[in-house]
């Protein structure tokens, strides 16, 4: 009785996470804003469900299925890295280096810059990698 009660709840509140997620997919206002909700609830909707399922197998049928255990690992790990590649094209379309805000030191965003481009005697991007012949 308590396994059941277990997997429900983590049913319920997976599915919980997966409401809020896609309603704020729908109805946040820009890309940055509604990047978090797949990436953050949706991500914990999908893991609460395969986490009952895991525990479902592990109770019910014929011990641990580990199927769901690399799902869940390759989504909590993909899901975040998605999201930052999606955000930094997003910045390289959409923002340039002035609009964003200081990083507080010398050096800029590091999606724009690359440590190759910098002058180590002062920190500032060197120009002359970026001349004309």
């Amino acid at each position: 009785m308590i396994v059941e009660i277990l997997i429900s709840a983590f049913l319920v509140i997976a599915g919980i996470f997966g409401l809020v997620g896609s309603f704020g997919l729908i109805k946040l206002p820009d890309l940055m804003s509604r990047l978090h909700s797949p990436t953050k609830a949706t991500t914990l909707g999908v893991g609460g469900v395969l986490i009952a399922s895991m525990l479902h197998f592990y109770f019910h049928a014929d011990g641990l299925s580990f199927h769901e255990l690399m799902v869940t690992l390759f989504l909590f790990l993909t899901a975040p890295v998605t999201a930052q590649f999606i955000a930094k094209s997003f910045i390289h379309r959409h923002l340039q280096p002035k609009d964003l805000p200081p990083t507080g030191s010398p050096r800029g965003w590091a999606t724009f810059e690359d440590a190759a481009d910098h002058d180590p005697a002062n920190g500032q991007p060197d120009r002359r990698r970026f001349r004309r012949p």
